[in-house]
């Protein structure tokens, strides 16, 4: 469901290729050491997918969060628990447009419900599908409301509520979070602009660390370190709610 589409994955590829190069020309000054350095693709990709799957899931929770606060207006305004989803979908498709993801999963409700499926089966399979806490949660509440016969509009009301506390929490932590992460991107590229001026006012600073045994072991040590580094930057700065 948040996996990477064909033109994310050609892109993610893309961007591999360059960073591999550019570490090819930086650290060995010769693109004879790609085909060593192409097999860091795959720990590239491996990033790549994790970072946008995350992504969009927070997306995801936040459009799932505003589905439901329509679902809960919608029952307060008197339309049945089915009905109120259907309404979601007209409400989302304004606010994030038919293409999005929680339109997407609104329309697989319609139709299921069209098939006369439950929405409790709906919901749930909902959760499954994205893999989210939060709807996971809202799924069961519901499944548990409706077979006990609880006051589904105050229920659902209720949950939207806690959703949203825990997304602005969320939210709260990404902002506090967005300098460090500017910083983070800063200090990963200080390395390359360093060479960069010591090539261009120091030409042949760097002769001796290139294209013989002892440079190349030296050179190979420094990109594992900063590679590390990168690693270690980015496991301190993701934080998982």
């Amino acid at each position: 469901m948040f996996s990477l589409t064909a033109a994310e994955e050609t892109l993610a590829v893309i961007e591999g290729s360059a960073l591999i190069c550019a570490a090819a020309y930086f650290f060995y000054c010769s693109f004879a050491a790609l085909p060593f350095l192409f097999p860091l693709l795959i720990p590239w990709m491996k990033y790549k997918r994790r970072v946008t799957k995350d992504n969009k899931k927070e997306r995801f929770r936040v459009q799932f969060r505003d589905a439901v606060m329509s679902v809960s207006t919608n029952q307060r305004a008197g339309y049945s628990v089915e009905n109120a989803f259907r309404e979601a979908y007209k409400d989302m498709k304004m606010l994030y447009g038919e293409n999005s993801m929680i339109c997407s999963e609104l329309k697989k409700i319609a139709i299921g419900l069209g098939n006369h499926l439950t929405l409790e089966e709906l919901t749930g399979a909902l959760g499954e599908r994205c893999d989210i806490d939060d709807v996971r949660q809202f799924a069961e509440i519901f499944r548990i409301a409706r077979k006990s016969g609880g006051n589904m509009p105050q229920i659902i009301g209720y949950t939207a509520e806690m959703i949203d506390g825990r997304t602005e929490v969320e939210k709260d932590i990404h902002l506090m979070l967005t300098s460090r992460r500017y910083e983070q991107k800063l200090m990963e590229g200080i390395p390359f602009f360093l060479i960069t001026y010591m090539k261009i006012t120091n030409k042949g600073f760097f002769d001796v660390l290139y294209h013989n045994t002892s440079g190349i072991m030296i050179m190979t040590a420094c990109l594992g370190l900063y590679l590390a580094a990168c690693a270690m930057s980015e496991r301190i700065i993701r934080i998982v709610i």
